[in-house]
């Protein structure tokens, strides 16, 4: 076999290389056939079902969380949907939440005070050390189930309720001055990149910073509440009260979403703080002394020069720990939180028998999903290519 270098010719197969390859091919494709007759052959034999017929039949089992509306009498398709969110729903949290303190805990490990580099260290090597589902088990049945009854609730005031059957909140209730309050903060948005696009030009042009922080800060959080205070509030307040033996009203975060979402958070952090450390410790030190030199405070040495050089070795391998956030989100089942793996391919497999296709659905889903991470993530990392001049 040849290998092409720089400016080499790269050789063709031959007659005899072509025959060899189509040959091959035949091979795996008999392979194939042969295996999905005899799938077919057995499924049709066990009355199993060789189709998607299932899929707009009746469910007949209920769901403890679903963002969207969903009943027993709901569809085995619908029943996929409210598993695709709810997975969906875990990643969104367990991400951003992974990704600041891993960045957090990454620092702190190169950090010149002992007691806070030594601690970091303390916690990535004991969170990287033990198994995932091991943490996921001890923040369900050790943390979350020790807490109260809803009637001796751990409560702040009447609007924050902490027990064994969840966190209970105070939910949002739009009234008709919404629309004003998301149209001001849809302006505060835009005027508030276009300010900064200005600053960044005009810091360019002539060297002179902006205070773009704070002129955001007032646009997005000033101006809607100047607006609300003279249209009205936005929106009212459903607050949670007992009811009975347990409480009503309000928003509800059951205990297996905040153990999945913890466990996940605590152990993907754990490694991310690990590329971040090498990341930043492969930024050359001449890079760091020259903008101490020109008289940067730590800080801004930290966020203008290092992390922005950092996060061309960064973010490959923080890509792979965002697919395995999605993927380990799985390990769901252990817990009893209704993601996809629980609801479509445990409940509706086991009671449709349609395993193949809830099989090849399931693993789609979640291929399509860390498909979709890695093209961001890959065209963020392309984005910080030094762009030729």
């Amino acid at each position: 076999m040849a290998f092409a270098g720089a400016g080499e010719t790269v050789n063709h197969p031959g007659p005899r290389g072509l025959l060899y390859q189509a040959f091959l091919v035949l091979v795996v494709l008999a392979l194939v056939a042969g295996a999905g007759y005899n799938a077919y052959a057995n499924m049709r034999a066990r009355g199993i079902p060789l189709g998607f017929g299932f899929w707009d039949q009746t469910a007949g089992f209920d769901v403890n969380l679903h963002l969207i509306p969903y009943s027993p009498l709901s569809t085995y398709g619908r029943a996929f949907w409210v598993g695709l969110i709810n997975t969906l729903l875990v990643a969104a949290f367990a991400i951003p939440l992974a990704t600041f303190f891993g960045f957090a805990i990454g620092l702190a490990r190169l950090s010149p005070n002992w007691l806070m580099s030594r601690s970091a260290v303390a916690y990535t090597n004991a969170v990287r050390n033990t198994p995932l589902l091991l943490q996921l088990l001890f923040w369900y049945n050790v943390v979350l189930k020790s807490l109260p009854a809803p009637r001796e609730s751990i409560r702040l005031g009447d609007a924050i309720y902490l027990n064994n059957r969840g966190l209970f909140l105070p939910a949002l209730v739009p009234t008709a001055e919404v629309a004003w309050f998301a149209a001001t903060i849809g302006f505060a948005l835009v005027a508030g990149s276009v300010f900064a696009a200005w600053a960044r030009r005009r810091q360019a042009s002539t060297g002179a910073q902006m205070p773009t922080l704070a002129v955001n800060a007032l646009l997005v959080v000033g101006l809607p509440v100047i607006v609300a205070a003279a249209t009205g509030a936005p929106f009212t307040f459903d607050y949670p009260a007992l009811a009975g033996f347990n409480l009503k009203g309000g928003v509800t975060i059951i205990p297996e979403l905040a153990a999945l979402t913890f466990g996940l958070v605590i152990f993907t952090s754990a490694f991310i703080a690990e590329i971040v450390r090498a990341g930043v410790l492969s930024v050359p030190r001449p890079q760091t002394e020259a903008a101490m030199a020109l008289g940067l405070h730590r800080s801004l040495v930290t966020r203008l020069v290092i992390i922005p050089q950092a996060l061309r070795l960064i973010v490959p391998p923080l890509t792979s720990q965002y697919l395995n956030v999605v993927k380990n989100s799985s390990l769901a089942v252990f817990i009893g939180y209704p993601d996809l793996v629980q609801i479509f391919a445990g409940t509706v497999l086991n009671q449709t028998q349609a395993a193949m296709q809830v099989m090849s659905v399931t693993m789609a889903v979640y291929l399509s999903i860390s498909l979709a991470v890695a093209a961001v993530l890959n065209a963020y990392n392309a984005s910080l290519a030094p762009k030729e001049r």
